[in-house]
């Protein structure tokens, strides 16, 4: 096989080749300030929480680490008075 043969085999089987960079994620609500986090924006919410039901951590959000604490008490806020479920099984149903 030629040499560009094995480096597109390579490449397609996850060995060598080009490296993934991912783009840095930045904190919505830092860049926006008039965005506000309130328990009661479910919308705002949801995008927050995996199919599941979890909190999704900072790494997949972008937010800082301030605003992922307010996020992560607001979500909580929000179960315990009902407006979001606990598990991801129930979040199908109110979709």
């Amino acid at each position: 096989m030629s040499e560009e043969k094995k480096s597109l085999e390579g490449q397609q089987q996850g060995q060598g080749g080009a490296r993934f960079f991912a783009k840095p994620k930045f904190c919505q609500f830092c860049a926006d300030k008039t965005l506000t986090i309130d328990y009661k924006k479910i919308e705002l919410l949801r995008k927050y929480i995996t199919e599941e039901g979890t909190i999704r951590p900072r790494r997949q959000t972008g937010a800082c680490a301030k605003h992922q604490r307010v996020i992560a008490s607001a979500i909580k806020q929000a179960r315990q008075i009902a407006l979001l479920p606990f598990t991801g099984k129930h979040a199908e149903d109110m979709r």
